[in-house]
């Protein structure tokens, strides 16, 4: 079940509305007990204010919080590495630039910067991961991911949230580990499963479209989402955005392993999905080719295309301010800051978009052309 709540604001009265409607209808109250450590993991991509609409609005937090609170609950922690460094220094600079060093949430925020080694299930394509001590000490986790279109994945929602239980400059070594798409997220997949959240609560009040998640546009979309089923909550918020779930790449792995579910039932306000949708990222948008052919010839086309034309970033040096967050991120590391301007060439790059992802001053452009060349 996913259930839907109109949340038209970040008031207070709105979002803790939403919050107690979502929670009664999952029976979270019934999984609860007062000895609990609960983890919120919510979006800090990197310290932005509340209003850019990159990061979960602290107003969701708050809410959340209070809803604990008052069921009893004491042991609280708010989590998530960031990316670049997960360190005390840059986490306290990314929780204040996020808003979330306020009475209400600041008493909460996670100051464990260890992380511990997890297997995974037999049969996995990753046989262990390493994550935030703060994940694996908790006793419930509540996921709190922000609806983002994102340049490698398409799409930003529960499945992708939980990245961020990875620590540190260890997800660019991910990336370099599995460079093509679909691999990257059959192991987000299975990172899913290893962290297996308990309730995941998606902030829809403000989304991102375009070169989500960190250079977008902000859209006003109204809502709150919740269920117990990540990938339930997923293929309903992708059918929000007005596209097709089918052509997201997460959740065709996720269909692949049996985890998307056969029936969905959607409840509480209703859904209409957004118009006109969401635009994507330019990393990912068609190139107008794969509609002039017959539906039946498309995949071929796309295979050719995709072997011919490849995306890649491309850096605007009169925006670029030098300051290495691209060179931070590159999981191949071939970024280089000559005389305060990146450098990034073709050769080496695998397109993973992390450049453009951390850029502070969104200087990173998507340049199409052939592959190699």
């Amino acid at each position: 079940m996913v259930h839907i709540v109109k949340t038209p604001s970040y008031d207070e009265r709105d979002v803790y509305n939403a919050v107690c409607r979502h929670f009664e209808a999952m029976e979270v109250a019934g999984d609860l007990a007062p000895s609990m450590t609960v983890l919120l993991k919510p979006n800090l991509l990197y310290g932005k204010k509340p209003e850019a609409g990159i990061t979960t609005n602290p107003a969701i937090l708050k809410a959340v919080i209070r809803w604990l609170r008052e069921h009893g609950i004491e042991k609280i922690v708010v989590a998530d590495s960031s990316g670049g460094l997960f360190t005390a220094e840059y986490m306290r600079t990314v929780y204040g630039a996020s808003g979330l060093r306020v009475p209400g949430i600041e008493e909460y925020l996670n100051l464990d910067f260890t992380y511990e080694r997890v297997p995974t299930r037999e049969g996995f394509t990753v046989k262990s991961f390493n994550l935030i001590s703060a994940v694996t000490k908790a006793d419930y986790i509540i996921n709190l991911p922000k609806l983002k279109t994102h340049a490698m994945t398409t799409v930003s929602i529960g499945v992708k949230n939980l990245f961020g239980t990875i620590p540190g400059l260890q997800k660019p070594d991910m990336h370099r580990r599995y460079p093509k798409t679909e691999d990257f997220v059959h192991m987000l997949c299975e990172l899913c499963e290893t962290v297996r959240p308990n309730v995941t609560l998606l902030d829809a009040v403000d989304s991102m479209e375009g070169n989500g998640p960190g250079g977008g546009t902000v859209r006003r979309t109204g809502l709150t989402m919740c269920a117990r089923n990540v990938y339930a909550l997923d293929v309903t918020a992708v059918r929000f955005m007005g596209l097709d779930p089918e052509e997201m790449p997460h959740l065709r792995a996720a269909r692949a392993m049996g985890l998307w579910p056969e029936k969905i039932d959607v409840t509480g306000d209703g859904l209409a999905p957004c118009s006109p949708a969401f635009r994507l990222p330019d990393a990912v948008k068609s190139t107008g080719f794969e509609d002039s052919v017959p539906r039946l010839l498309r995949k071929p086309a796309e295979f050719v295309l995709d072997n011919l034309l490849r995306s890649y970033p491309k850096v605007d040096r009169s925006k670029c301010v030098g300051c290495g967050k691209c060179a931070e991120s590159c999981p191949q590391k071939i970024i280089k800051v000559v005389d305060k301007k990146a450098g990034m060439p073709k050769k080496g790059c695998i397109s993973c978009f992390c450049c453009q992802e951390m850029c502070p001053v969104h200087a990173i452009r998507v340049k199409r052309g052939l592959r190699g060349l």
